[in-house]
């Protein structure tokens, strides 16, 4: 379980360290060709942002399929690997050209990572136990989500010089990170490759990709929690990337305490996800924690921008990670309760869905963000309370 969550943690360290680092990078990248307008970067950073779960999009409910018919180790084998192609490549990166191949490569692999590893997680659970085991796959998401800003933040601080017989090397200040975290997918990846048993569950080699597919469409409450999925990660995407340049033009933040805020935002679901999953559901169940989430993630949204304070600021980001942390864990457990046969099918299909709002929350963000800076904010606020007001009324879980 241990090597699962540490697999998990760094793929999402190498989401994370993106954030804070991507305006300036693209900007510089961008100057540096001389082909991209200065008033098109922008547009450039949604589309590199959201083009990595685009394919995710594509790929993520393959390897969740060939999860469930072949085995987990093999799919998140293949998984690091990529993921590490990508960070190297992204790293080394002269060209937009070879930023844009490099989110592609990363997008198609390291897909299998998240969905095939919460299905392990699946494998080895109860159902009593899964929700609390699947609250640390959250965090260990989150965890990923505080160290990878971090790294992009202050490792994107200074040049790095090496002096040797051959030369001068010099690594770049924005290629820092991105190598610092393929490094770190080079040591999970040795420790899956050597010390990552299988589980004892038992994969049917089972074709009938149609009964499966066509079961889970005709199912409400599956179909009523991929849509939950689908707009909580929207609101997620978009203000991670809008923040940053927000953050960039408006607060006037160096990439320093743009990756603060991100860190606050990761810390707080890391703390809170397993808090909220262990409430007994006669405390607090997880259909009401789902409706206080949010409406906590709207409200967050909604008035975000009503001050440009320090304080305010990362206080609004907070009450935003916190609406997180209740929706996240109880989003992936009551879909994993829905068919324990199929567990990697499900979950992609729920990955592929989170893809759907990764590739539009990028894109549509940078495109309000044109007509104003508040704009984004304020209407994925308005969105989650109509989703909250119009989906959760009925909602039922098996487990």
């Amino acid at each position: 379980m241990a090597i699962i969550l540490l697999s998990i943690f760094v793929v999402m360290s190498g989401y994370g360290v993106l954030l804070p680092v991507l305006p300036y990078y693209t900007e510089r990248l961008a100057l540096k060709s001389g082909v991209v307008a200065d008033e098109d970067i922008n547009y450039h950073i949604g589309i590199l942002t959201s083009i990595y779960p685009f394919f995710q999009l594509l790929f993520a409910v393959v390897w969740g399929k060939l999860s469930d018919r072949f085995g987990r180790k093999g799919l998140i084998i293949m998984g690091l690997s990529g993921f590490v192609i990508m960070q190297v490549m992204t790293g080394l990166s002269t060209s937009l050209a070879m930023l844009y191949v490099a989110r592609i490569l990363g997008g198609i692999f390291s897909s299998s990572v998240i969905p095939v590893s919460n299905a392990y997680l699946s494998d080895l659970t109860s159902s009593k136990q899964r929700r609390k085991i699947l609250a640390w796959s959250g965090v260990a998401v989150s965890a990923g989500v505080i160290a990878g800003p971090m790294i992009g933040g202050y490792l994107a601080q200074t040049n790095l010089h090496f002096n040797n017989r051959l030369g001068h090397l010099l690594l770049d200040k924005f290629s820092v990170p991105f190598l610092a975290v393929a490094l770190l997918g080079i040591v999970a990846l040795v420790v899956v490759v050597l010390w990552l048993k299988k589980p004892k569950k038992q994969y049917t080699n089972n074709p009938q990709g149609k009964p499966i597919m066509m079961g889970m469409l005709a199912n409400p409450v599956f179909l009523k929690l991929l849509l939950l999925s689908l707009v909580i990660q929207l609101a997620v995407t978009l203000f991670e990337t809008v923040f940053s340049v927000y953050a960039k033009d408006i607060l006037v933040f160096d990439t320093a305490q743009v990756g603060l805020g991100f860190m606050l935002c990761g810390l707080i679901m890391a703390v809170l996800q397993p808090i909220f999953a262990s409430f007994n559901e006669n405390i607090l169940p997880m259909r009401l924690q789902l409706i206080i989430g949010f409406l906590l993630a709207a409200a967050s949204m909604g008035i975000f921008t009503l001050m440009t304070t320090d304080f305010y600021v990362f206080t609004m980001i907070i009450i935003f990670a916190t609406g997180g942390a209740m929706v996240t864990p109880n989003l992936i457990a009551s879909i994993s309760f829905i068919d324990e046969n199929n567990t990697g099918t499900y979950l992609s299909t729920q990955t592929s869905t989170n893809s759907i709002g990764q590739v539009l929350g990028p894109l549509l963000g940078m495109w309000i963000y044109s007509f104003g800076s508040s704009w984004p904010f304020l209407i994925i606020g308005i969105i989650l309370l109509i989703v909250t007001l119009f989906t959760m009324p009925g909602l039922k879980f098996n487990k």
